[in-house]
């Protein structure tokens, strides 16, 4: 994988049309399968697969190893017993936006119905399966637990719960978990459905020739089962607030930098337990995809640590981090894993080693290449083939929308490297990430479809208004799939496993 001439699509399934108002590991998750698979595509990349907190983003979870159960597909829980269709149809709206507190309150009303009537069930098949993902996932009372207490405490924060569940003890732990059994036992139920469920999905990808690459937030939510239950691993005080927070200095993205807020690691401490925590974490990534891409990978070799009291991550510093210490580790517990290393940022020869150490695929992003002179390394003539080519990411402008935002000198360089001007400028951006070097294209959805930045999906920095887009069938022309597979035939890029269903209709 990632060594050989191919391309992929970044689409997050909460973009994908269907009932629900939001995307579902459901039918049109195997029809977008069957649709890139037609195109001779070998890869789907998706965002964190983890269930929003903080402004419903995918990188800001409770917790760093569930699934979000937003995605569970509502008809197949029908088919099985424990909800009505009637009870579907309720929830019938395919909005073109996501509106995560309709959704959220609709839907998990309903899985909680179906969870109550799976678990009054007697002893079946089923039900023996769903113990035994009980008994042998073993992050998953402690993640249960977090979020009964959070639902009896209105979805407050862990830290501004009363003091003897903010910082449990152990009989309190006990005491606590059988007191809120039945709340437990539906959180389980929801996670149960969503891992069984998605590894379905993946089997049907992979039957189609379509890999799955995942992606993983080097940090961890503060308000998430992970702090809440392993405070030790994280720099917090006595009271369980952060000292600094991470983030990063000013960039492309901000004049003031980004202050994500996560609490940063012990990273001492972490080492001292042979870095458990990211052996296990690593563990179960790759036992739903296929591929991970590491987000902020710069931040294992150091990280921009602000105080927690600032309001901009202007004035901080960079604190180094575990580097191959810990990747020396976690590779001697699970072997190689296939790795792509988001490089972007403030990116320093340390950090470039630490990623060649490891033969990691760094990223090159077109929309980059523009704003130097030709040395710039994301232009194509500057590609090597161990890197992985997009237009433009979740957090980027659509390829569309960011050509309409350039001035007058910008435009004129990009047509001049691209020697096309107009309408013709996406045509030709696609056209140079396929003729590129580099082993490995991925295109956003949105690029394809040729959208403008009402399809953006992130605008970093902004809390409100994210993630909500979805794409209609309707958006795609006829002929799409017969055109990017052409295309992809022609650079050498088409994936001859794939499946080419010619009479498919959208």
């Amino acid at each position: 994988m990632l060594t050989k001439r191919t391309c992929g699509v970044l689409l997050h399934p909460t973009s994908l049309p269907g009932p629900g108002g939001i995307g579902s590991m459901g039918a049109d998750a195997r029809r977008f399968i069957d649709v890139i698979s037609s195109m001779g595509m070998s890869y789907w990349q998706l965002l964190p697969l983890t269930p929003p907190a903080c402004g419903n983003s995918p990188y800001s979870a409770f917790s760093a190893f569930a699934g979000n159960p937003l995605l569970i597909d509502l008809e197949q829980i029908a088919d099985e017993g424990d909800l009505s269709a009637a009870d579907c149809c309720s929830l019938n709206s395919n909005e073109s936006r996501v509106d995560f507190n309709a959704v959220s309150e609709l839907k998990l009303k309903l899985l909680q119905q179906a969870g109550s009537a799976f678990l009054a069930e007697e002893e079946t098949p089923r039900k023996r399966e769903f113990w035994h993902f009980c008994d042998t996932t073993r992050w998953l009372h402690d993640y249960a637990l977090f979020m009964a207490i959070k639902n009896i405490q209105k979805g407050k924060s862990w830290d501004k719960w009363p003091k003897e569940l903010s910082m449990l003890t152990p009989s309190m732990f006990e005491k606590t978990s059988v007191e809120l059994g039945p709340e437990i036992g539906l959180q389980k139920y929801m996670q149960w459905q969503f891992f069984r469920q998605w590894k379905a999905l993946r089997r049907y990808a992979t039957a189609q020739g379509i890999k799955i690459i995942g992606d993983i937030p080097i940090f961890v939510a503060f308000d998430s089962a992970d702090v809440w239950s392993r405070r030790n691993l994280f720099q917090l005080d006595s009271r369980g607030k952060p000292v600094e927070v991470a983030g990063v200095p000013p960039d492309y993205f901000s004049k003031t930098g980004q202050l994500w807020g996560n609490p940063l690691y012990d990273w001492d401490l972490m080492k001292h337990e042979g870095y458990s925590w990211w052996v296990d974490r690593f563990r179960s990534i790759f036992e739903i995809y296929d591929i991970v891409r590491i987000d902020h990978f710069r931040g294992f070799e150091a990280a921009w640590h602000v105080p927690a009291s600032h309001r901009t991550a202007e004035k901080g510093q960079w604190i180094k981090g575990p580097g191959a210490d810990l990747f020396d580790t976690v590779f001697s517990s699970l072997g190689p894993l296939p790795i792509i290393a988001e490089d972007l940022g403030v990116i320093t020869p340390e950090v470039e080693a630490l990623r060649d150490r490891y033969g990691f695929p760094g990223m090159k992003i077109l929309q980059f290449a523009f704003d130097s002179g030709p040395s710039n390394p994301y232009l194509p003539h500057n590609h090597i083939k161990e890197c992985v080519v997009y237009t433009g990411t979740h957090d980027n402008d659509t390829t569309a929308g960011w050509l309409g935002s350039l001035s007058d000198p910008q435009r004129s360089r990009v047509q001049q490297y691209l020697g096309a001007k107009g309408v013709e400028l996406q045509e030709a951006m696609t056209h140079v990430a396929l003729m590129s070097v580099a082993d490995t294209v991925i295109f956003p959805f949105q690029d394809l479809l040729k959208l403008g930045n009402e399809s953006r999906m992130n605008v970093p920095g902004t809390a409100f208004g994210n993630w909500e887009w979805r794409f209609s069938w309707d958006a795609l022309p006829p002929d799409l799939t017969a055109e990017v597979r052409s295309r992809l035939d022609c650079f050498g890029r088409i994936n001859t496993t794939s499946n080419f269903l010619t009479n498919r209709a959208y």
